[in-house]
């Protein structure tokens, strides 16, 4: 009796070892790993969520006439972009089908429109350099009299 009162004496200060049942338990933790593991969830949530990559309609929606005119790439593509011609799209406004001029390192690789692949899938950039600007339109001089 006395040894279990003992044994009881030391496993309730932390002295005696842990049983074999003890030490498979999963269920009870320490507070103070219990208070570590909360931090290191809410330090988990405060991380910026990562940004879902847009399709080719995302991607033009905000140009003039849905980026006819504009080049666009997919952004694991090297040297090979699209300059939009034609757009169909869904009712939803997110999904459909688009046709364009294929480039290749900037020249261009094909004289008739074909159907662009994959404008569906993720992963469209705009191409900043294509932007219709004021310095490509032809100026037109005036003939000054003399």
């Amino acid at each position: 009796m006395a040894q279990r009162a003992m044994g009881l004496l030391r496993r309730s200060l932390g002295l005696a070892p842990p049983t074999a049942q003890r030490a498979l338990s999963t269920s009870a933790a320490p507070a103070a790993a219990a208070a570590a593991a909360e931090g290191e969830v809410v330090a988990a949530s405060k991380e910026p969520k990562r940004r879902k990559k847009k399709n080719l309609f995302d991607v033009v929606q905000f140009l003039p006439d849905w980026g006819v005119g504009y080049k666009v790439a997919k952004t694991t593509w090297r040297d090979v972009s699209y300059q939009i011609t034609k757009i169909n799209l869904y009712k939803d406004g997110r999904h459909g089908k688009a046709w364009g001029i294929r480039y290749k390192a900037g020249v261009q690789a094909a004289d008739a429109p074909i159907k662009i692949s994959g404008v569906n899938k993720r992963g469209w950039k705009y191409i900043k350099a294509s932007q219709k600007t004021v310095q490509d339109i032809p100026k037109v001089e005036t003939p000054v009299a003399v």
